[in-house]
């Protein structure tokens, strides 16, 4: 297995336009951010998951019952939303890893560095992702 060195990136550093695309310290940006973003998402999950063990009690009044069953739904779906998020962040990680992150998966076009900044996750395209949500508008009508 191949060690990797030890990218310095300092504590300010935003990927720029003016350097080569998908260089080592933008790679190292963008994998640090998932991995933070990752750990996050975790994080809440397992306060989540220790909070509804805490919750687990008899309410006697049913309108309060409602409620707290209510709010817990909203929570479980929340949290199936964070891990199918997490799934996307490993996906990511991946294509880091083989060196395909940051290039649009439809046209191998570079994504731009303001919308992988913004949604890190994004495997398309500006353009790519509003022809493709076009496509499914179009075809969902039908």
């Amino acid at each position: 297995m191949k060690m990797k060195a030890e990218v310095f990136l300092p504590e300010d550093y935003r990927p720029a336009d003016s350097e080569p695309f998908m260089n080592e310290r933008q790679t190292e940006y963008f994998r640090r951010k998932l991995l933070n973003w990752k750990a996050e998402l975790l994080e809440d999950s397992r306060d989540t998951v220790a909070g509804m063990k805490d919750q687990t009690r008899n309410i006697p009044d049913v309108a309060d019952r409602a409620s707290e069953e209510t709010d817990r739904a909203l929570e479980l779906r929340t949290r199936d939303r964070q891990r199918k998020l997490v799934n996307k962040i490993d996906a990511a990680l991946r294509r880091i890893e083989e060196g395909e992150y940051g290039y649009c998966e439809i046209t191998g076009e570079p994504i731009s560095l303001k919308r992988l900044d913004a949604r890190p996750i994004a495997t398309m395209s500006l353009e790519a992702q509003e022809r493709h949500e076009r496509r499914e508008k179009v075809h969902r009508d039908d």
